[in-house]
């Protein structure tokens, strides 16, 4: 008779203390949700400036462009992402399918080297490609020595055109589309292709009829990267003088001096871009008919010799060889042969300056990305969900970044002019990491969620039974096992900034240049020579993610090798 009573005892104080714990669970879940809310504050405030900032225009400014200019731009956009949508998309799933299904000379060189033009920037690659292809580069100056021809006897494709942008940005861009078609293609079950070649179906028959419209969601969620990417660049198509929306944008602010034509243009181009990210969303959350449970197709791929070999070798070298290899030379050529080469001391500045703006952004991204990641862990779906908004800031092209904190800062400056007149924000560095924060978050938040994902719950639990804190859970837990996630996010972010272009070039302080910036100036000076070096630098800079990927995907092809096919 005494142990209900007991029971009842022990009972009766948690019930009664119930309403109590759930209101602290309650305020911890609202305590952690803080930093996520304000991350997403921080990160939406430019699209929320360039909103007010929009409708507050001047309507004559924008009836002139709509009547001249807006037409053109939205043309040439539309045309522009076309061409590099189709073109990478040709490239980069030609190039994964070639390498996964067939074994070739080369192939296992290739499947590795065909991302290496993740290195090169667009505007490297515009910047290469002229020196190489104008009238007075060595491709022209060869053809004329061959022939005997004028000037006027000949024509050939200016580089300086839309064509050439859709050709450079293409280059650049294709990797995105390769890896996520590669991907897709080891995934799918070696048994769905066997089936379709017993029915009758020939490799391109059963490539058409099966393995490509299983890797649709994969192809979809790669070319709507790439055309993102495409209606931010800036560098690649002011080089060029291809009218788009990013170059609108910056010829109405510092042209026209129109602050809300310059908005009214980046909310006709952040419309898009959301619009893209919103269908590849769609596209992604209806792409239930992929089957990854049963893998190593790559391990029944058919060998290949004779002039097979070199068709399909010819076709998955030639985007690594014009995306990487020979601009890489052409730069590296251009660079020793300069006579309008940087002094020392200014090379040395550049390199410095712009070592010191990727390290501080990557301490400052890094430092939010762990503070989110905790407050998402501790914050449900509610928190992730909050997180998940802020990484959107990704898809905000940097002119457009560019142009809304000139405004809010410009605005602040005006409300502390009493205190300390000037530009104290907007002239200073702060206003550089503000955007490289709202760019690049996502560039950290992606490895470090990924990481966290691949810790365990029961060592959370035996830490906490052993009287850790959440706080301590993190520094004790939580960062010693995130340290290579650690590593690779500040390595991405820190090559990331080092070759962002728009936003630093209109945010930068006074007499403070980066490489990426120097180039950009060299070059549309027509001093490309001199541009060269600097170019040189970025890619080198830029191998380091790409070296790191590229181990990434030999480890991830090892294991699933050592665990070998897995079974329906």
């Amino acid at each position: 008779m005494g142990t209900p009573a007991a029971t009842t005892r022990l009972v009766a104080p948690a019930t009664a203390n119930l309403p109590g714990d759930v209101a602290v669970a309650a305020g911890r879940r609202i305590g952690a949700l803080l930093p996520a809310a304000a991350l997403l504050v921080v990160v939406a405030l430019p699209l929320a400036v360039i909103g007010l900032l929009a409708m507050d225009g001047d309507p004559a400014w924008w009836a002139h462009l709509a009547s001249t200019m807006l037409p053109e731009y939205a043309l040439s956009t539309v045309l522009l992402c076309a061409g590099v949508g189709a073109l990478t998309l040709a490239m980069g799933t030609g190039a994964a399918w070639l390498v996964t299904v067939y074994r070739f000379p080369g192939r296992d060189v290739l499947e590795w080297a065909l991302i290496l033009p993740l290195a090169m920037p667009a505007y490297v690659l515009a910047y290469a490609y002229t020196d190489f292809l104008q009238f007075t580069g060595p491709v022209q100056t060869a053809l004329r020595q061959l022939t005997g021809w004028g000037w006027q006897d000949y024509w050939f494709p200016p580089i300086h055109s839309r064509g050439g942008a859709v050709l450079v940005l293409s280059l650049a861009l294709y990797p995105y589309v390769y890896v996520t078609a590669r991907a897709a293609f080891l995934d799918q079950a070696a048994c769905t292709t066997e089936v379709a070649r017993t029915l009758g179906c020939g490799p391109w028959g059963a490539f058409w009829r099966v393995t490509l419209p299983a890797a649709r969601p994969a192809l979809v969620a790669g070319v709507t990267f790439v055309l993102m990417e495409t209606l931010a660049d800036f560098g690649a198509v002011r080089f060029f003088e291809v009218p788009t929306f990013t170059t609108g944008i910056y010829r109405a602010w510092y042209a026209m001096g129109s602050p809300g034509t310059a908005a009214q243009l980046a909310l006709v181009l952040m419309s898009a871009v959301l619009t893209l990210v919103v269908l590849e969303r769609y596209s992604r959350g209806e792409a239930s008919f992929a089957a990854p449970g049963m893998r190593k197709h790559a391990a029944n791929a058919t060998p290949l010799r004779g002039a097979p070999a070199l068709v399909a070798l010819a076709a998955t070298a030639t985007p690594l060889l014009m995306g990487f290899v020979l601009p890489a030379l052409l730069l590296v050529g251009m660079a020793f042969g300069s006579s309008d080469s940087i002094p020392p001391a200014r090379l040395l500045k550049l390199i410095g300056t712009t070592l010191a703006l990727a390290g501080c952004a990557a301490a400052l991204i890094l430092a939010m990305a762990v503070t989110a990641l905790y407050a998402a862990r501790r914050g449900g779906q509610v928190g992730r969900a909050l997180i998940s908004a802020a990484t959107l800031g990704y898809a905000m092209p940097g002119v457009v970044i560019g142009v809304a904190l000139l405004v809010t800062l410009g605005t602040l400056d005006r409300g502390l002019a009493a205190i300390a007149p000037g530009l104290l924000v907007s002239g200073s560095v702060v206003a550089l990491l503000y955007a490289y924060l709202v760019r690049f978050f996502a560039v950290a938040w992606n490895p470090l969620d990924a990481g966290m994902a691949r810790i365990r719950g029961n060592l959370e639990d035996a830490a906490r039974t052993l009287g850790c804190s959440p706080w301590r859970l993190l520094g004790r837990v939580h960062l010693p096992l995130l340290r290579p996630s650690l590593l690779g996010a500040a390595l991405l972010v820190m090559v990331d900034v080092l070759k962002e272009l728009p936003a630093t070039l209109m945010l930068r302080p006074f007499n403070v240049d980066t490489l990426a910036v120097e180039a950009f100036l060299m070059a549309t000076q027509e001093r490309l020579d001199g541009a060269a070096l600097p170019s040189l630098l970025i890619v080198v800079a830029g191998l380091a993610p790409v070296v790191l990927l590229c181990r990434m995907m030999a480890a991830s092809q090892a294991l699933a090798a050592r665990a070998g096919p897995a079974s329906p």
